[in-house]
C-alpha cells in the first residue's frame, strides 16, 4: 500500500513552530508497502520504505519536494543564518594555488582558484613564476558550476590532451581531447567511463567504461562489466577497440596503466579482495598477458618501470608496505625483490627524481618524507615544520623537485627542494583572509578504545580555551576502506574554531594509518570497533574536560554517515547534534545498488551467511533505530540527487524511518542536494549553501549564536 501526504505552506511552518517550541515536528508521509519483507537465512526483516529506492517515481519525488521544503522552513527560521554564509563566504574568498607540474611540452602546469570561482582553473606558464596563461578553465563548461574536471592526461610527446569531466557530481565520466598547443577542442568524445584514467599510447589512450546504462537507471542500477578500450585519436567511440574484459568476473574493475616507455600495458584488477590483481602486456613485441599476480588478496601498486624494472609498493608480507622490484622478464610473485623493507611507519608512495626516490611514508596519521638512492639506500629525511599532509611533484627525467605542506592551522605552503643540500626554498603561500593562523594549535593524543586499543586523534582549537566542559566539539571520523585521515586545511572549519568551537579528527580502525592490519581490524565481523573507537573519542573528550554531552557534534560521510549513524544508536546520550552525510544506511540491501558490491571487502553481506547477516543487522542504522522514546540528538540527514556511489536511497530510507520512530522531540530533518553528488567536483556555491546549513542547523541545537561573541 503506498501513501503520501503533501504538506501545505502551513503545515510546514507549524512544524518548525513546534520544533523550536521542544514540540514533535509534523514530518511528510513517505511512500511505503507495508507488505515488503526480506529473509536471510531464516531472519525475515521488514523494508516499509522499499518504494524510496525508486527514486525517480513521483510518490518519491514528491516525498522529496516536501522533506526540502520542511527544512528550508527549518534553516530559514535561525535567525543567524545569512550572518554564517557571510562569513563563510568570506573565509573561502582567497587565492589557492596548486603544485606545479612539469609536462612533456616543458611547461609547467597548475591549478588555481582566485577565491570563490565555483572550480579551480588550469594553468600553464613556461617557467616557475612566469606569466600564466589560461589551458583549461572548467567553469565554462557548465552555467552554474556543476561540471568538474575529474582527471587530465598529456599525452607523451605533449601533442595531446585528454580531459574527464563529470557532470552535477556524478561517478560517470566523460572524455575529450584537446590539441596541446594551440587548446583546440577536437571531435573525440568518450561517453559512460568511469573509474578510469587516460593512458597514453601513441596518437591515442587506454580509458575504463561500462556498458551503456537502461534509461532512466543511470543513478541506480548495478554496474557490470567494466571494460578497458583503446581510442584512437580522430575516430568515433564506437570504433574504440576493446582490450581487455573480464566475463566470468562481471563485478571486477580494471584500469589500465602505461608507462612513460609505452611499451607495457599494465591491467590492474579490483573489487573481490582487499588488494588487487595484476598483468601486462608488451606493446613492442605483442604476445600474451603475463599475470604477476592472479589474486585481489594484497595491495599492488606500480610505481614506475625503469630499464626493464617494475618497481611496486605492496603489502604482500609488510601489512606497513615495502618497495620491491621486479624483472619484466620473470614478473611473478616469487622473483620479486625488496628494495626499501617494511619499516616503522606505513610506505604511501614512490616518485622518481633524477637518479634519487622521495618516498612518502605516513606515521602516526602524519606524512613524512625521505630521499632515497636508486638502489633503495637512505640518504636524508625531507623536514616538515608541523604534523601535515605532503604533496610532491617530481619528474624522473630532473632534478626538480616541488612540495605542497598544510595542516590543520595552515593552508597550502609550495616549495622548491634541493635534492643534494636538503633545503627547502619557499615558492607560494597561502593567506586566508582575515585570520591568523598563529592564534590556533594542534595536538595530538593516543586514547584507549573499549578493548584497550590506543588510538590517534588531532586535536584543534583557539589558544587560550579552557577546559571548563561547556566548548562545543565537532567529533569527525571515517574508519574504513583503508582511507588514512591525515591533518589537513579547510576555511570552512575556521568559522567554528574562531567562534571558540574544537575539532577533533580520530584515526579510527578500518583506516590505512597503521597498514593492513589496522584496516582489517575495522572489517567485517570486526566492525563494531571502528563505532567503539568512536564513542571512546567523545568519551575522552568529555573525560578530559573539554567537553560534555550537550556540546558534542558528531559528523561524517559515506562509510563516515554510516559510522554517525550506527553511533547514535549505540550512544544517543552522548551527543547533542549528529551529521550523517551521504551513508551508507541499510546494511542488508547496499550492494545491490551501482557499486555497492565492491564495499563486500570491508562490510561482508547479508548474503554470505547467517552469521555476517546477523552481525550486519545487528549494527545497520536504518533496522536499529529506537523507537521507545529514547531521547536522540538533532539530526540532518545529507545527500544528493545525482549520489551514484551511495544511492540516496540510503538517506531516504534512513530519513523515513527516523522521522516515523519516537526518539524525542529533537528534529530529524533530510537535506537532499540537487545536480550534486557524493561530494567530488562540488562547485563553491554549493559548498558554501551546504556549510551555512550545517553549521545553522549545529549552532542552533547546541543554543549557540555565533554572532555573539
Amino acid at each position: 500500500m503506498n501513501r503520501f501526504l503533501k504538506l501545505s505552506l502551513m503545515t510546514t511552518l507549524a512544524g518548525v513552530v513546534g520544533a523550536c517550541n521542544s514540540t514533535k515536528m509534523e514530518y511528510p508521509a513517505a511512500p511505503t508497502d507495508e507488505s515488503v519483507t526480506d529473509e536471510y537465512f531464516g531472519t525475515t526483516v521488514a523494508d516499509p520504505y522499499r518504494p524510496l529506492e525508486n527514486d525517480t517515481a513521483p510518490a518519491t519525488l514528491e516525498w522529496v519536494k516536501a522533506e526540502n521544503a520542511l527544512t528550508e522552513a527549518y534553516l530559514s527560521e535561525i535567525p543567524f543564518r545569512e550572518k554564517i554564509r557571510e562569513r563563510l563566504t568570506a573565509l573561502n574568498n582567497y587565492k589557492k594555488t596548486g603544485l606545479p607540474s612539469k609536462e612533456k611540452d616543458g611547461k609547467y602546469y597548475f591549478y588555481e582558484n582566485n577565491g570563490l570561482q565555483n572550480q579551480s582553473v588550469l594553468y600553464r606558464s613556461d617557467s616557475i613564476g612566469g606569466k600564466p596563461e589560461v589551458f583549461l578553465d572548467p567553469n565554462t563548461l557548465s552555467d552554474d558550476g556543476t561540471v568538474a574536471l575529474q582527471g587530465l592526461s598529456i599525452s607523451n610527446d605533449g601533442k595531446y590532451t585528454a580531459y574527464i569531466i563529470s557532470r552535477s557530481g556524478s561517478d560517470w565520466n566523460e572524455i575529450f581531447v584537446m590539441d596541446t598547443e594551440s587548446k583546440k577542442l577536437l571531435d573525440d568524445h568518450i561517453e559512460w567511463a568511469k573509474f578510469t584514467g587516460a593512458d597514453w599510447n601513441g596518437d591515442g589512450f587506454y580509458y575504463s567504461s561500462y556498458p551503456r546504462p537502461e534509461k532512466g537507471k543511470e543513478f541506480s542500477n548495478a554496474n557490470e562489466n567494466h571494460q578497458i578500450y583503446y581510442h584512437k585519436i580522430g575516430t568515433p567511440q564506437s570504433s574504440d577497440r576493446l582490450v581487455y574484459e573480464d566475463k566470468a568476473h562481471p563485478l571486477h574493475f580494471h584500469s589500465a596503466y602505461v608507462p612513460e616507455s609505452e611499451d607495457l600495458l599494465f591491467v590492474i584488477g579490483g573489487g573481490e579482495g582487499s588488494g588487487n590483481s595484476l598483468m601486462f602486456k608488451n606493446l613492442k613485441k605483442g604476445g600474451d598477458w603475463v599475470v604477476m599476480e592472479p589474486s585481489q588478496n594484497n595491495e599492488i601498486n606500480v610505481m614506475g618501470v625503469e630499464n626493464g624494472k617494475i618497481y611496486l609498493i605492496t603489502d604482500w608480507n609488510a601489512p606497513r608496505k615495502r618497495l620491491m622490484v621486479a624483472d619484466v622478464a620473470a614478473p611473478q610473485r616469487e622473483n620479486w625483490k625488496a628494495l626499501i623493507p617494511e619499516g616503522e611507519g606505513v610506505m604511501k608512495g614512490v616518485q622518481f627524481a633524477a637518479d634519487k626516490m622521495i618516498v612518502t611514508v605516513e606515521k602516526d596519521a602524519t606524512d613524512h618524507a625521505y630521499v632515497y638512492s636508486k638502489d633503495g639506500k637512505l640518504l636524508k629525511e625531507m623536514q616538515f615544520p608541523t604534523y601535515g599532509t605532503v604533496g610532491i611533484s617530481s619528474d624522473k627525467d630532473s632534478n626538480e623537485v616541488y612540495y605542497a605542506l598544510s595542516s590543520f592551522t595552515s593552508p597550502s605552503t609550495r616549495y622548491s627542494y634541493n635534492l643534494e643540500t636538503g633545503e627547502s626554498t619557499v615558492i607560494g603561500t597561502t593567506d586566508v583572509n582575515g585570520v591568523n593562523m598563529d592564534d590556533y594549535v594542534t595536538e595530538q593524543v593516543f586514547y584507549p578504545s573499549a578493548d584497550g586499543t590506543k588510538v590517534p586523534m588531532f586535536i584543534t582549537y583557539k589558544k587560550g580555551l579552557e577546559k571548563n566542559g561547556k566548548n562545543p566539539v565537532y567529533l569527525y571520523g571515517y574508519g574504513g576502506f583503508n582511507v588514512s585521515l591525515t591533518p589537513g586545511f579547510s576555511p570552512n572549519r575556521m568559522l567554528w574554531l574562531e567562534n571558540g568551537g574544537i575539532y577533533a579528527q580520530t584515526n579510527l580502525r578500518g583506516g590505512s594509518e597503521y597498514g593492513e592490519e589496522w584496516h582489517q581490524a575495522g572489517t567485517k565481523m570486526n566492525k563494531l570497533n571502528v563505532f567503539n573507537d568512536f564513542i571512546a573519542a567523545a568519551e575522552y573528550m568529555i573525560n578530559e574536560g573539554w567537553t560534555s554531552p550537550d556540546y558534542l557534534t558528531i559528523e561524517g560521510g559515506s562509510n563516515g554517515g554510516l559510522l554517525v549513524g550506527a553511533t547514535v544508536n549505540m550512544r544517543p546520550d552522548l551527543f547533542k547534534v549528529a551529521i550523517p552525510r551521504v551513508g551508507v544506511m541499510d546494511m542488508m540491501r547496499y550492494h545491490l545498488f551501482t557499486i555497492g558490491w565492491n564495499w563486500a571487502s570491508d562490510y561482508g553481506t547479508s548474503a554470505d551467511s547467517k552469521e555476517m547477516a546477523d552481525y550486519l543487522l545487528a549494527y545497520s542504522p536504518i533496522h536499529n533505530i529506537k523507537n521507545d522514546g529514547t531521547p536522540y540528538p538533532a539530526i540532518l540527514v545529507t545527500t544528493a540527487d545525482h549520489d551514484d556511489r551511495v544511492v540516496p536511497a540510503h538517506s531516504f530510507k534512513y530519513a523515513a524511518t527516523l522521522q516515523a520512530s519516537n526518539t524525542g522531540n529533537a528534529p530529524k530533518l533530510i537535506r537532499i542536494d540537487s545536480k550534486a553528488g557524493h561530494g567530488g567536483g562540488k562547485p563553491m556555491t554549493k559548498v558554501i549553501d551546504e556549510y551555512t546549513d550545517l553549521y545553522s542547523f549545529i549552532y542552533h541545537n547546541l543554543g549557540i549564536d555565533p554572532t555573539k561573541k
